[in-house]
């Protein structure tokens, strides 16, 4: 039997204990902030860990975008997601855009949208692939249960993972933004899901120019959402009837009982993916189920007739990389 070296042997042992850092054994549950080097700036996203990561298995993860104007902090807050993650087991993700002032009013760059971000051309995609390489250092992370969502900009955003880099997220849900790109049919097919109010003044459910952002002259054209579904539909092989449930309405007596939600969904499409729309009558530019009452004035009414982080989950749930395809 050879004999190793008492000081190679503790070189061995440091080697195996940082590997292990690196496969993210040791980030514990809770709240906790990073921050990367890409593109020639310093960004940063926070993290969310459930306490199912105590057990040590990989758990899934969802890159929760913000909207324009917003930053990670504040869309933590606003959509309440943290709860969802807890009780369902996975590690919800806050990344930062870019430009704002302070931290604050940053953007993203998914196309054809927004201010700063898409005018400086930020390599937003390859920040959020930094980011997942970033957090898989930290933590144990199922590479095959990776989903994206986001609110209005952060909803173009998640879009634009979903539609350049399919083989790392395994579907897409988006809140209050249809997506801006030019249609180029991703590699693989990706599970859709959209959550958005007919009665959305900021981003139009029907398409066209909104309003001007607060304070400045920007204004941005929406796509029509059913026209970019339909493309998603098509790219995954969907039928081109939808299937319908019955509507859910508010609560007799509460604020958003005139509110009402109706999910339509196509399916089975190519390699088990889907693509699903949650139609909402009443809500404004909104997270449903999100803060109530939070910036009515400039975001339009909030509702709680669905619970845009469970209904997701539910979506997000069924689906792995590997069941829909791989590049």
């Amino acid at each position: 039997m050879t004999r190793v070296p008492l000081n190679v042997a503790r070189v061995l042992a440091l080697a195996l204990v940082l590997v292990a850092g690196g496969a993210g054994a040791a980030l514990a549950p809770g709240d906790h902030e990073f921050s990367l080097s890409h593109g020639g700036m310093r960004r940063s996203y926070l993290v969310h860990v459930p306490p199912q990561a105590s057990a040590g298995k990989p758990l899934p993860a969802v890159l929760n975008f913000h909207g324009g104007g917003g930053n990670a902090r504040a869309q933590k807050w606003y959509s309440r997601m943290d709860e969802t993650a807890d009780r369902e087991g996975f590690i919800a993700v806050y990344p930062n855009g870019s430009g704002g002032v302070g931290g604050r009013l940053l953007t993203w760059n998914a196309g054809a949208c927004c201010g700063w971000a898409a005018l400086q051309r930020v390599d937003d995609v390859g920040f959020s692939a930094a980011l997942l390489d970033d957090l898989a250092r930290r933590i144990r992370v199922d590479p095959a249960r990776i989903y994206a969502t986001g609110l209005s900009n952060g909803s173009m955003m998640a879009y634009r993972l979903a539609a350049e880099i399919p083989h790392r997220i395994a579907a897409v849900a988006g809140v209050a933004g249809a997506m801006p790109l030019p249609w180029s049919a991703p590699a693989l097919p990706v599970p859709v899901m959209h959550i958005h109010s007919v009665d959305d003044e900021r981003a139009l459910y029907d398409g066209g120019l909104g309003p001007a952002f607060p304070m400045t002259d920007t204004r941005v054209f929406h796509q029509p959402v059913e026209s970019m579904l339909q493309k998603w539909r098509e790219h995954n092989e969907c039928p081109a009837q939808a299937r319908r449930d019955e509507p859910v309405i508010g609560k007799p007596g509460a604020r958003d009982a005139e509110h009402t939600a109706l999910r339509y969904w196509y399916a089975p499409c190519r390699a088990g993916a889907e693509v699903v729309l949650w139609k909402l009558t009443g809500a404004g530019h909104v997270w449903p189920g999100g803060r109530q009452d939070y910036l009515t004035v400039l975001l339009g009414a909030s509702t709680s007739v669905i619970d845009a982080n469970s209904e997701m989950w539910h979506f997000f749930s069924r689906f792995r990389r590997e069941n829909i395809g791989k590049q």
